[in-house]
């Protein structure tokens, strides 16, 4: 007998068996809202809520104050909405439940937030909006003790329009050409320019104006006008176009570019059939921001084409007003009369920027390769011109 046989075998020990089968079946968790459950711990929170706060506010403190009111309503809700749930349901369902009433009661203040922004002005010149003349008239004949029946402001709207207009021409090309430019090259000059449009960003609109009457008017000559408002616009809007638009081109996919170069397209050629058209929405999205930032600057505007109350639609020659200059002047006086225009002037500026939002993502707003009408019309007409161009190579070359 060998050694190998003589060894011997170690024993293996038996495992215990387990029992893996729950004793009872685990009772499914709903994350689903809208039971009814729900709802009646929803209404019931925030009925205590408001009571209680009721009692404090009135009986326990000499508090006041309707922001304190829904805050201390606001705690006291989440409070008591988690206690309710915990009634019936298990702390995962209970921390559930309460983060999702954090979220949606947020999302409920900032709804309210923004109806109370565009719905304040709207209900304090709904005075003046009432009127015709106050749309077609400017304030030339009207002073602050006359009704509302007279004056409006016509010379502020064309103004303003004339001025973003101006800005929109100069800055649009200027920014999307920076854009371009800080994505398809790489250098210390690009990281020079990225970081003077960065510091842009936080220029001070006053600064903008200063620059401008600077430049334009007391060096050049150029008088108090339009264009000279719209140039210092231009100033405040040109970094937030090149900064959101130097974002979304940073989002075009890589493989598109490679693609395009792959196919023989030289670098110009692939930026604009190619980049641009895949970047178009994210685009318009900067010029609205751009827009956004400008047409509601005031002191560039006082600093750059004056004040008037006549209705100037030249914007080469004499001073020029702008709706929210307009508004600020309104709103400052003692008069109801002239407030009330200064909330109506408020609300035809929301409106404006409602208008120019619409048309631009009309223009805009399409996806990457959706052409319109009047583009799929040149494509069909373009493919039926090569169709016979290949027709004709082809019979040429068989002859």
């Amino acid at each position: 007998m060998t050694a190998l046989d003589t060894r011997e075998t170690p024993e293996i020990p038996e495992l215990p068996e387990f029992d893996d089968t729950p004793e009872t079946p685990e009772r499914r968790r709903v994350t689903r809202p809208g039971r009814r459950a729900d709802t009646v711990n929803v209404v019931g929170a925030l009925v205590a809520a408001v009571a209680l706060t009721a009692i404090v506010f009135t009986q326990l403190a000499p508090f006041g104050g309707a922001i304190g009111f829904l805050a201390i309503a606001w705690l006291l809700f989440l409070g008591l909405y988690a206690l309710l749930v915990s009634l019936t349901d298990n702390a995962l369902t209970v921390r559930d439940r309460l983060v999702s009433a954090v979220v949606h009661s947020l999302a409920a203040f900032a709804l309210l937030s923004l109806i109370t922004i565009v719905g304040y002005p709207l209900v304090r010149g709904i005075d003046a909006l009432s009127h015709w003349n106050f749309f077609t008239e400017d304030m030339a004949n009207a002073g602050p003790l006359d009704p509302l029946s007279q004056g409006g402001i016509i010379h502020a709207a064309v103004g303003t329009l004339e001025q973003i207009a101006i800005a929109l021409v100069l800055t649009v090309p200027l920014g999307l050409t920076c854009a371009v430019f800080l994505n398809e090259t790489r250098g210390f000059f690009s990281r020079l320019v990225r970081t003077i449009v960065d510091a842009m960003t936080a220029l001070p609109s006053i600064v903008a104006g200063l620059f401008v009457y600077a430049a334009l008017i007391l060096s050049l000559g150029l008088e108090k006008s339009g264009l000279a408002a719209g140039c210092a616009i231009s100033v405040m809007m040109l970094p937030i176009v090149i900064r959101a638009s130097d974002v979304v081109i940073r989002l075009v996919p890589g493989s598109l570019r490679e693609a395009s170069l792959a196919l023989g397209a030289g670098q110009l050629r692939t930026v604009w059939h190619v980049v641009l058209p895949t970047a178009r929405s994210g685009l318009t999205t900067a010029i609205l921001l751009g827009t956004a930032r400008g047409i509601g600057e005031t002191s560039p505007v006082l600093i750059t084409a004056g004040f008037t109350a006549y209705l100037n639609a030249d914007p080469f020659s004499g001073p020029q007003i702008s709706l929210p200059l307009e508004t600020f002047s309104l709103v400052t006086s003692p008069e109801e009369a002239m407030k009330a225009r200064g909330f109506g002037a408020a609300a035809v500026l929301m409106l404006l920027v409602l208008v120019l939002f619409v048309i631009a993502r009309l223009a805009g707003g399409r996806p990457a390769g959706e052409l319109t009408r009047g583009g799929r019309r040149r494509r069909e007409r373009a493919s039926a011109a090569d169709r016979e161009r290949f027709i004709q190579r082809m019979q040429g070359e068989q002859q």
